[in-house]
């Protein structure tokens, strides 16, 4: 039996292609136009000719080297939540012992608290340290409050796995060390994918840790450099869309290589 189209679907199906599509094309022309086209023609019109010198403007007044030290930031808070959160929470999982639930307690403590109520004490402890006006001195903190969320996940991941495969493994005589990378690792693509993306993006997106904890250009981040963008005289919109698209493109990638672990985690399937 053939099934009669669903119009009032594809009616609604178009509109919402409007209402995302619309955005992206105002952003994706106003980087290709220059600021006196798009100031006469407006955000919407079709650009009178295509520039790629808001590209290669934003390079120019400096926004590669702020690029070049989020992507440090963003590399090593993955880094450190990749070395800390797996064990974390295997031993969450795996291990019934009271300091381990304590620390877990801890962890999740750590979901309450947002950065906002911490940035002056913050100040003060990175300032002693000797890291203020360094990126180590925002990197440290970043990852800080990514660990609670991540062992959360990854230990919620983990919990997925079958106990009948551990007992599998310790009757051939795997040790603790060998569960943890021959079978929790591989079972939980979907939980560290999720953990990469959810690290990449505070990292990226960071604010309020580089405002406070840095002073120089030589340690500003993409968040801060878009500042430059805005003027005394007005703000250099197409410039400042420009910059904004390039900042996207890292994140993009990130998501376009782990998506499918990422949807297989977010199902529950944990990769399995």
């Amino acid at each position: 039996m053939r099934r009669r189209p669903n119009y009032l679907a594809g009616a609604g199906s178009f509109v919402w292609l409007f209402l995302v599509g619309l955005p992206l094309y105002v952003m994706l022309a106003a980087t290709l136009r220059t600021r006196q086209d798009y100031a006469k023609n407006g955000p919407v019109s079709v650009p009178d000719s295509i520039t790629l010198d808001n590209y290669t403007g934003a390079f120019d007044s400096g926004f590669g080297r702020y690029f070049l030290n989020t992507l440090v930031v963003t590399a090593c808070v993955i880094g450190i939540v990749l070395l800390l959160v797996p064990p974390l929470a295997y031993a969450i999982v795996r291990s019934r012992g009271r300091t381990t639930s304590a620390i877990f307690r801890l962890f999740l403590l750590g979901l309450a608290i947002p950065a906002q109520a911490v940035i002056v004490p913050m100040f003060y402890l990175i300032s002693e340290a000797g890291l203020y006006d360094n990126l180590l001195g925002v990197i440290l903190p970043t990852a800080a409050f990514c660990l609670p969320m991540s062992a959360l996940i990854l230990s919620g991941a983990m919990r997925d796995i079958s106990p009948e495969l551990y007992e599998a493994m310790a009757m051939d005589g795997a040790t603790p060390r060998r569960m943890f990378f021959q079978l929790v690792l591989p079972l939980s693509r979907g939980g560290l994918s999720t953990i990469v993306v959810f690290s990449a993006l505070q990292a990226w997106n960071g604010f309020l840790f580089p405002l406070v904890l840095t002073q120089s250009d030589t340690t500003k981040v993409v968040t801060l450099g878009l500042y430059d963008f805005q003027t005394e005289h007005g703000i250099d919109i197409p410039g400042l869309l420009g910059a904004v698209v390039l900042s996207m493109v890292p994140i993009l990638l990130v998501y376009l290589f782990a998506r499918r672990a990422l949807v297989q985690g977010l199902m529950g399937v944990g990769g399995k």
